[in-house]
């Protein structure tokens, strides 16, 4: 863990993450985070879009998962309409 730092929120809520540690993790304007909260502890973890290759692995393993599970397309699709009828 690097150098500590402090920040203040905003009254709209918002908070700046310093200087050095945004250069140090090479964020950029429009980086995307989830947010945990959970008592007095706030964390941001950075999301980040993956790669075509690491795409192609995740969908290749959800495959497997879902032929393990016995799930059939057909499934999915009827799950997929049940949901969009509910809107």
């Amino acid at each position: 863990m690097g150098p500590l730092a402090t920040t203040k929120m905003s009254s709209k809520g918002q908070i700046v993450i310093p200087e050095d540690i945004r250069k140090r993790l090479g964020l950029k304007p429009g980086a995307q985070f989830v947010v945990v909260g959970q008592n007095d502890v706030v964390i941001l973890k950075t999301i980040s879009q993956p790669s075509m290759t690491e795409f192609d692995q995740l969908i290749s393993e959800a495959r497997k998962q879902a032929k393990k599970a016995g799930i059939k397309k057909s499934d999915i699709t009827s799950a997929i309409q049940k949901v969009r009828r509910k809107k």
